[in-house]
């Protein structure tokens, strides 16, 4: 080494070599403090150190895998470089708070393993069952079919529809699949044997838009199923009789979009501007949350994950001795509060507390044209919005605050879905590709062409296995790691 070299290394070596230290403590990303009280960390601690300390506060046998924010950024690094320049090591205190992440992780899929031929039109919904384990789609050619996504060959053809099929839905128990046409009829077959199940639920008089089952830990049964219309009206099916239970009636132009809460609630979003709040059991409208300038296109509850997998334990560590109705009721509860938000033609998003308050947490904006889908991470935590400004964007999901925007389609992106360990996200777009991104980078992780036109429907597998595509060119596609 060099005398010069050796002298500056001299220079820059503090006087000082006593590793500094600072008061700290952790809460959980829902305020409680953890027991410990103030705690005296070094400022170089390393995120491995807090995850030790951390899980070892939470009296956890085996540790879970944690993230840790400071000031609303997460800490990847040493501690000191988060704590901000205008801290006082002396007197100050560091919240760090912590947040579970999945225990499994879910690879990004890489590769188109199938393309599913069959369908005579585009298809237009695509949906993978509660347990992963069975594939659905919906068609303009006026049928549904089931796939084989083992051997991805076609399993059955569902036929009976004389219109297009506009959406499809599995029940929560995985044993019912709904479907609905531009006719405003509502079928239901049965996976495992491709048949009709009972007669056909008419009623509306113009098109569905939207179906969504009753959850599981609320009717094991899933017996009723709601239905929204271009006509205006929601209607409650009883689906062994066939019959509609209850009609609500109170939006002035089509309803768009559906969701039915854990708390037996039902959201629905209609192009009269307003979100409505209905109590199921008596079709009360408990509420109208008003504040969109435009149509509401489309809404998702922080709840909806946990929701669509019921009583399945899809990559769980969960007690598996809990019974179905158990295991569903809890992983409902570990939620908290259910968290609402809707997203317009009017370029913005609006995020709500819809159980009990008709003023928004927050208004959501910097999309350029209309926001098309919009998904709550199935750990809650992070909301993703989908725009025909060919972007997405990233939104914190309990203030509503702007994250990062993900840029890489050309074309306006159409459908958007989270893998099961909320890390990646997958999005279709009418420039015919699919993209999956690291929420960790905010960057593009795997472009996947493909398909020879707009693609209009994904869904990731609850299970993390494998995506599915479908799009104006008539073709499913499997894609896996």
């Amino acid at each position: 080494m060099s005398k010069r070299k050796l002298d500056d290394e001299t220079d820059a070596a503090p006087a000082d070599t006593e590793v500094k230290r600072v008061l700290s403590r952790f809460k959980s990303d829902t305020g409680q403090v953890l027991p410990g009280g103030l705690l005296d960390l070094p400022v170089d601690i390393t995120v491995d150190k807090l995850q030790a300390i951390c899980n070892a506060l939470l009296q956890q046998e085996e540790p879970l895998p944690l993230a840790f924010y400071v000031n609303n950024v997460e800490v990847t690094d040493v501690l000191k470089k988060y704590v901000g320049k205008d801290f006082s090591i002396s007197e100050d205190v560091v919240e760090i708070v912590y947040q579970p992440q999945a225990v499994f992780k879910v690879r990004a899929v890489t590769r188109c393993t199938g393309s599913l031929e069959g369908h005579k039109e585009a298809v237009i919904s695509v949906a993978f069952s509660p347990d992963g384990k069975h594939l659905a789609s919906g068609s303009g050619d006026t049928t549904v079919r089931l796939w084989d996504i083992y051997t991805q060959t076609p399993h059955y053809t569902c036929e009976g529809h004389r219109h297009w099929v506009l959406c499809i839905s599995w029940s929560p128990c995985g044993t019912k699949l709904a479907s609905a046409c531009k006719n405003g009829s509502i079928y239901l077959w049965d996976p495992n044997t491709g048949k009709q199940r009972g007669k056909a639920m008419a009623g509306h008089k113009m098109w569905v838009t939207s179906l969504c089952w009753e959850p599981y830990h609320k009717n094991p049964e899933c017996l009723y199923l709601a239905s929204s219309s271009k006509d205006t009206d929601i209607r409650i099916w009883d689906t062994k009789r066939a019959q509609t239970c209850r009609v609500l009636s109170g939006h002035t132009k089509s309803v768009t979009c559906l969701k039915w809460g854990g708390n037996g609630l039902i959201y629905s979003a209609s192009q009269d501007r307003t979100v409505k709040v209905w109590r199921a059991k008596d079709g009360v409208l408990c509420r109208t949350l008003e504040g969109h300038a435009h149509w509401v296109n489309t809404l998702a509850l922080n709840v909806d994950y946990v929701l669509r997998t019921g009583p399945f334990h899809v990559g769980s560590r969960a007690n598996q001795t809990d019974s179905p109705l158990e295991y569903a009721r809890k992983q409902y509860d570990a939620v908290g509060e259910e968290r609402l938000v809707s997203g317009s033609d009017d370029f913005t998003l609006f995020l709500w507390k819809p159980e009990r308050e008709k003023k928004p947490i927050a208004r959501m904006t910097g999309h350029q044209q209309l926001i098309n889908d919009v998904k709550f991470s199935p750990d809650g935590r992070m909301i993703a919005s989908a725009s025909f400004d060919k972007s997405i964007k990233l939104w914190e999901s309990n203030t509503g605050t702007y994250i990062a925007s993900l840029r890489g389609h050309v074309q306006a992106i159409y459908s958007i879905a989270w893998s099961a360990d909320s890390r990646l996200l997958v999005s279709g777009s009418a420039d015919s590709t699919l993209k999956v991104w690291s929420i960790k980078t905010k960057k593009l992780s795997q472009d996947l062409p493909g398909h020879a036109d707009e693609v209009y429907a994904v869904d990731w597998s609850p299970d993390g296995l494998r995506v599915a595509s479908g799009g104006k060119d008539k073709v499913l596609r499997l894609w896996q790691n």
